[in-house]
């Protein structure tokens, strides 16, 4: 099928699950209203949900760690509402590829190739034309997230999203320590090492004055509201959950996947250093105990008698 006709297509099937959505204005968990269209996982459906019940001014977004935008939280937010954003990505191939799409030029897109860290990220954005009130921020750069939100100062968006490592657990609020040049796969060989704990983007967004609204069922992307909009949408979740992740993406020193799962994922990063950010103490993570508490190793499907390991 030609990728022309296959993105029309897509982009209907995307719009018709939209249009449901409106059916399912209060919801259990974010688990509800996901759909995929773009977005790696359930998070099209998420982010359109949260629209539908959240007027957005103005439409712009910023997401980095977008690839070539083939695969983003943003894309669909662009195709189906006509939002106007600025991405970014480390490869120049990646962003030369997004150049070429005909979506560069039917919509509002502002595609910048750099390495990301906490020292350069507000004057990418503000030279790029985005300070203060912004609808949406995505972060996803599989390294320190948590360290270039905690630097963003030049927005304020009224949404962000997260990425999280559920691997690090759901019990202290840790992340790895920071590194300009941070590179996962250099970082360990699993991949599996990168990105900060739920419990510490919590602990930040409470910071910045924002509320946890949920995550995908898939437990990748943590999702929060500023305060001053979290009255509009408060009753309409009744639990505002975070999951942890089944998905097996660990590789061996070759760069094969290895698909390790459950309890084992841990093992392969235990001996690594982590940092907890409300003291400011780096540990190793084995040394801080049992990380995970019980509803995530039932959500791991880790039987419960791993819980004294």
């Amino acid at each position: 099928m030609p990728p022309d006709v296959l993105d029309r297509l897509m982009l209907l099937a995307g719009r018709q699950a939209a249009w449901q959505l409106r059916q399912h204005r209060h919801i259990n968990t974010f688990e509800d209203i996901e759909f995929r269209v773009y977005s790696q996982w359930g998070e099209d459906g998420i982010i359109e949900w949260i629209m539908q019940n959240l007027p957005m001014e103005p439409k712009t977004f910023i997401e980095f760690g977008v690839e070539n935008f083939r695969e983003a939280n943003t894309r669909f937010l662009v195709e189906n509402r006509n939002w106007k954003g600025l991405v970014m990505d480390g490869s120049d191939a990646n962003i030369g590829a997004l150049r070429s799409d005909k979506i560069y030029w039917m919509y509002d897109i502002t595609a910048v190739a750099k390495f990301i860290n906490r020292e350069n990220i507000n004057q990418i954005i503000s030279e790029n034309g985005f300070t203060g009130e912004i609808g949406l921020l995505s972060i996803d750069i599989d390294g320190n997230d948590y360290w270039v939100w905690e630097a963003i100062d030049c927005v304020n968006p009224g949404i962000i999203i997260c990425e999280y490592n559920p691997i690090l657990g759901d019990k202290y609020p840790i992340t790895i320590p920071y590194e300009p040049s941070f590179s996962r796969l250099a970082a360990h060989h699993s991949g599996l090492y990168f990105g900060a704990s739920i419990a510490s983007i919590k602990f930040l967004a409470g910071r910045k004055g924002y509320e946890f609204l949920g995550t995908n069922s898939n437990g990748i992307n943590a999702f929060f509201v500023r305060k001053d909009l979290f009255p509009l949408l408060e009753p309409l979740i009744a639990n505002r959950k975070a999951y942890p992740s089944r998905h097996r993406d660990s590789r061996d020193k070759n760069g094969n996947l290895t698909y390790t799962g459950g309890w084992g994922r841990y093992d392969l990063i235990r001996h690594l250093p982590v940092t907890r950010v409300d003291t400011g103490e780096k540990v190793i993570f084995e040394n801080l105990g049992m990380p995970y508490s019980q509803e995530w190793l039932a959500g791991m499907s880790i039987p419960h008698s791993f819980s004294g390991r």
